[in-house]
């Protein structure tokens, strides 16, 4: 059986507090509807001491669907831990997340506070968050950049105080998968199996997916992601990108999640029409060209042999199917195969003719539209018609 992979979905909190992102409580109760269908494993629906806002999000979330695991997060600190417990009240399964930073360059530009200080008060936030629930969090926020042998003392502390998981983000996208690897093996060799160990990791190299399964490697066995890779700056690790590739490497990645494939481009267009831009058309996995093919070589191997330009079948992520785009790179094939679809079967010599036209007006356009390859093809099938053939 391979390991278990948990997918903590922060959509709706790290996600939603980036430009553009801003959802509404009941925008937010919707998209909740969809990543509960998904199947995440965690669902972090808000900050409640940022806003009413947030804090009222969690609690209709936690209300709505009361089956779900539903998270809050809080800075280490009573106020915020508070906050979090009265937004979670109604919550069946709630989990408390609290965080600090813990790395050199934040305690001294940021908190103005030493390793000690914030020791304390990550173990103060951990034990007053028990008081409210068992499922306790701890964040080491920029772990990435903190001295190990302190990352593992604070580990260790908060674990001691109650932490069920500890997540070592990598806040500002800064490690790289190697390097991410041996920090979260030493981190997990330490708590063995006192603790499950998360990782969040931010896209600012481009790495968040990378660094993610690197860490799976290295004995994290928590995954904090976002439906289209959404967040702060650079964005998360996108959920469908990392879910996708433990499905389809599996001789690589041993691992298992309970995600239900089929809904992440739906999860990924629903969130797409609730703020202010969707996945750029080249995003892995739901992207509106991920399952595009325009170059001929591609489109004839394609419709020769599937996989050999597709190692997912797009009804596998929820994409109805592929799309055979036709422009100045499509070839003969892909071009009868559409004739064939549009009811306009045609001879080799017929499409011959027609490929010719189609490439001129091609290379004046981004793209052909079927209304206009129907014209020309009627136009050739008229032009080369046996004489005494009926017209259709």
């Amino acid at each position: 059986m391979a390991d278990r992979v948990y997918i903590f979905d922060t959509t709706l909190r790290d996600g939603e507090q980036s430009p553009g992102c801003s959802m509404t409580v009941p925008e937010k109760v919707r998209m909740a509807a969809k990543l509960v269908e998904l199947g995440v494993d965690i669902l972090e629906a808000g900050f409640p001491i940022a806003s009413d806002g947030d804090s009222e999000a969690v609690d209709a979330v936690s209300r709505e669907f009361p089956w779900a695991n539903v998270a809050a997060l809080a800075r280490a600190n009573r106020l915020d831990v508070e906050a979090a417990a009265q937004a979670l009240r109604h919550a069946r399964r709630p989990r408390i997340h609290t965080f600090i930073a813990t790395s050199d360059i934040h305690l001294k530009y940021k908190l103005k506070k030493s390793r000690q200080q914030v020791l304390d008060e990550a173990v103060a936030a951990v034990t007053l968050a028990r008081e409210y629930c068992d499922d306790v969090e701890f964040s080491a926020e920029d772990a990435t950049r903190t001295e190990w042998n302190y990352l593992e003392e604070i580990s260790r502390a908060v674990v001691a105080a109650g932490a069920r998981t500890v997540n070592l983000p990598d806040t500002v996208g800064y490690s790289v998968p190697e390097e991410y690897a041996a920090m979260i093996g030493r981190m997990a060799k330490a708590l063995g199996d006192a603790a499950i160990i998360s990782v969040h990791c931010h896209d600012d190299l481009g790495l968040a997916a990378a660094n993610s399964l690197a860490a799976l490697h290295a004995g994290a066995r928590q995954i904090e992601c976002t439906i289209n890779g959404i967040g702060e700056r650079a964005g998360n690790a996108p959920l469908e990108e990392i879910v996708m590739a433990i499905n389809t490497r599996r001789d690589r990645l041993p691992f298992h999640t309970r995600i239900v494939t089929e809904h992440l481009y739906p999860a990924s267009q629903m969130l797409a029409s609730m703020i202010t831009f969707g996945p750029q058309p080249n995003k892995a996995i739901v992207g509106e060209n991920a399952f595009a093919h325009e170059a001929g070589i591609h489109q004839d191997g394609y419709l020769k042999e599937r996989t050999t330009y597709e190692i997912m079948e797009p009804q596998s992520v929820g994409v109805p199917e592929t799309r055979l785009v036709l422009g100045k790179h499509s070839g003969r094939h892909a071009l009868g195969k559409r004739c064939d679809d549009l009811g306009i079967p045609l001879t080799k010599e017929q499409l011959d003719t027609l490929y010719h036209r189609f490439t001129s007006l091609a290379d004046r356009k981004k793209g052909v539209r079927n209304e206009e390859i129907s014209a020309l093809a009627r136009e050739v099938a008229s032009e080369t018609r046996p004489s005494g053939a009926a017209a259709d």
